[in-house]
């Protein structure tokens, strides 16, 4: 399975690693003096990072708090278990940890194992806890619901030590939940919101901590193989354009980027409010908007290759306004680079988008906003850094060479989107397509000749045209989306809202996996964790029941998921531990073996030992 899998995988990201090879191969070797971060000879707790150094210092890179520490909560036999997955290089101080109700109260829980290390700022030994930590506090049967505040605060090895993070949680012994909350649901139980003044600023670092989450997301989305294609092109674009003016097309990438992303939630909001179960990605399960991807990344590549001279007839339009070294050029390549986008789910992404449509329409439209901000921000850089644009080679033959290696890994985008149109119709879709495709080719390759008879050129010009209108006409005649039928394959059940209320009312541990044939980092996933032979054995060994649901086409089964646990699309991963009650633990879009085995030994201890 995993085999396959990886063959799924290496047409929608081998295009990725194509452009790495060829921008590095184009790009020239320079140095610069920089801002480096270096390890302090003590670092305090609440500093962030530390700034200075020399350039012989090497530079390293820290992960944001959130990867840094992952937290995981939930009841289970009358005792709350926090629990945080710790990257390697990264620890956790025992005596940061605070834990705070509602109503003040400070709670006192069991610490697991721990590390006594001498630490320099506080010229002591400390308690630390590399890997991982867990605390666990009992719970009595007849404690009330209540919302918890958890300090916490690590460093890294490296030399960064964090500022001290909260998480807070809403806690139901009943219910056997320990489900995560917003700031201002936390304080307005506390009563700093009662006042008019100060709930809304609650509400304003919600949503300025849900706005840098969108952003980050946004700007991860640029390493997706959906989107660097795109990308590479428009940085290799600055070669040729007048350097001076760089920051206009900077500006205008990021206005088709904005507008897209500002067009695209009025549409998810429009189609929501009308009754449709619509999500991030939502778009790609229909198969006409993949047919028009493939069309799309087909003539893409037909013109990188330069196989085809657009001209400057009514078919060049749409390569004008792309490969054009205007203004226009950059703001349509903003827009495509949106469109390309939405197969992909960066990290943070997932708790943006999920808060945006439980907002009001001004407030999702500003957070798809910073989403779109954060994507085009990279570039936007580069356009204001005249020291790297400097560094670019200068225009040349080189270009036309590169833009043809460019194109292989548009080929192989199209030839992805192929194979999930596969899925979503049949073999015949496929065909469909192709044909369509070869009718725009040949409609193409007409326009090229000129001939000098008038009753030639009418002749060309008619059969140039019904071969594009075949070839628009055939997918809306003859696509037709087939319903979604997963069938159990190897430990995979398809997903229902019965079979995970039996399974989990037989107390068995229950892993659900929303996922989707569209969805690239779902396949990721699947590929390098979920089929691996240690995350395998372990389903096995402790009969854990998985389960399945795929959105390629859409579901409203697996909408009315994503919704209750506040998710605007794929990928979602859900864990329900054996016999426990109330919603599942959330686990991270990005999934890691260690991560995943951690909260089973967690839920099966007795099996792990022995």
């Amino acid at each position: 399975m995993t085999d396959t899998l990886i063959r799924r995988l290496t047409l929608a990201t081998a295009s990725r690693l194509l452009l790495l090879l060829a921008l590095c191969a184009s790009t020239l070797a320079h140095s610069a003096n920089t801002l480096e971060l270096v390890p302090p000879k003590s670092a305090s707790p609440g500093t962030g990072l530390a700034l200075g150094g020399t350039e012989q210092d090497a530079e390293p890179e820290f992960l944001p708090v959130t990867e840094a520490y992952m937290l995981s909560s939930w009841v289970r036999d009358g005792s709350l278990i926090l629990h945080w997955d710790i990257e390697p290089g990264y620890y956790l101080y025992q005596q940061s940890f605070k834990l705070t109700t509602d109503t003040g109260v400070e709670l006192t829980p069991h610490f697991s194992e721990s590390v006594d290390k001498y630490d320099e700022y506080f010229e002591k030994n400390m308690a630390l806890h590399f890997g991982s930590a867990t605390l666990t506090l009992a719970l009595p049967a007849d404690t009330a619901p209540f919302n918890l505040k958890v300090q916490s605060q690590g460093c890294a090895e490296a030399g960064l030590c964090y500022p001290p993070y909260d998480d807070y949680l809403r806690i139901d012994p009943g219910q056997q939940s320990a489900d995560p909350i917003t700031t201002e649901t936390f304080h307005s139980a506390t009563g700093t919101g009662d006042t008019a003044s100060s709930t809304t600023a609650n509400k304003g670092r919600g949503l300025w901590a849900i706005l840098a989450l969108a952003l980050a997301g946004g700007v991860i989305l640029n390493l997706m193989p959906c989107v660097f294609p795109v990308l590479s092109i428009k940085v290799l674009s600055l070669t040729g354009a007048n350097r001076q003016r760089a920051h206009h097309h900077g500006w205008a990438y990021t206005a088709g980027i904005l507008v897209s992303f500002a067009a695209f939630a009025c549409l998810l909001l429009v189609a929501r409010a009308s009754g449709e179960a619509a999500g991030w990605g939502f778009q790609l399960q229909s198969p006409l908007v993949i047919a028009a991807l493939v069309y799309l990344f087909v003539l893409m590549g037909l013109v990188l290759s330069g196989l085809i001279d657009m001209g400057s007839s009514l078919m060049g339009v749409g390569q004008r306004l792309t490969q054009s070294q205007g203004l226009s050029g950059s703001f349509f390549t903003g827009v495509l680079a949106a469109v390309v986008a939405s197969p992909c789910t960066a990290p943070f992404m997932g708790v943006a988008l999920g808060y945006a449509l439980t907002q009001p329409a001004p407030t999702a439209l500003l957070v798809f906003v910073a989403l779109g901000f954060g994507m085009a921000l990279p570039l936007l850089l580069l356009c204001y850094a005249p020291s790297l644009i400097r560094h670019l080679p200068a225009p040349g033959p080189w270009m036309d060479t590169l833009k043809q290696l460019l194109a292989f890994p548009i080929y192989l985008t199209a030839l992805w989107l192929l194979w999930v149109l596969g899925h979503q119709t049949d073999s015949d879709g496929i065909v469909i397509i192709l044909l369509g495709a070869l009718l725009f080719g040949f409609a193409l390759w007409l326009r090229q000749h000129r001939p000098t008879r008038a009753a030639a050129k009418v002749i060309i010009n008619i059969v140039a045209i019904v071969s594009v209108a075949l070839a628009l006409v055939l997918p809306v005649v003859a696509l037709k989306a087939k319903p979604t039928a997963l069938t159990s394959t190897d430990h995979w059940q398809p997903y229902t809202a019965d079979t995970l209320a039996q399974l989990r009312r037989e107390g068995r541990g229950v892993f659900v996996n929303l996922t989707a044939d569209w969805c690239v980092t779902c396949l990721t996933n699947e590929a390098v964790v979920l089929s691996t032979d240690d995350i395998t054995d372990a389903f096995k060994a402790h009969d854990i029941a998985t389960l399945k649901g795929d959105w390629t086409n859409g579901d409203p089964a697996i909408t009315a998921l994503l919704q209750e646990y506040e998710r605007s699309g794929v990928p979602l991963y859900l864990w329900f531990a054996p016999k426990a009650q109330g919603k599942a633990v959330i686990l991270p879009q990005l999934l890691r073996k260690k991560h995943l085995l951690d909260e089973f030994a967690l839920a099966y201890p007795k099996q792990t030992a022995h």
